[in-house]
């Protein structure tokens, strides 16, 4: 599955781990209301950070990083 390979390549975590502490900050810098958007952050930086891809398994792809790109070859 596409999707799957890219979000579990080194630039797909990446793109995770920015996208996280992008909304962190932007919920940070709005704050109000807007702090639940630094809380929903912390999601795809800590799942780009521990090589997991949450949406995988909707895919039929394991969970961890590894094993995707493991079946990618």
């Amino acid at each position: 599955m596409p999707f799957a390979r890219f979000m579990s390549s080194t630039l797909g975590r990446l793109v995770r781990v920015l996208a996280g502490i992008a909304l962190i900050a932007i919920g940070l810098w709005l704050g109000g209301g807007w702090l639940a958007l630094s809380v929903v952050g912390v999601i795809p930086l800590v799942a780009g950070a521990a090589d997991v891809c949450l949406f995988a398994p909707l895919f039929g792809q394991p969970w961890q990083g590894k094993e995707i790109r493991h079946l990618s070859h």
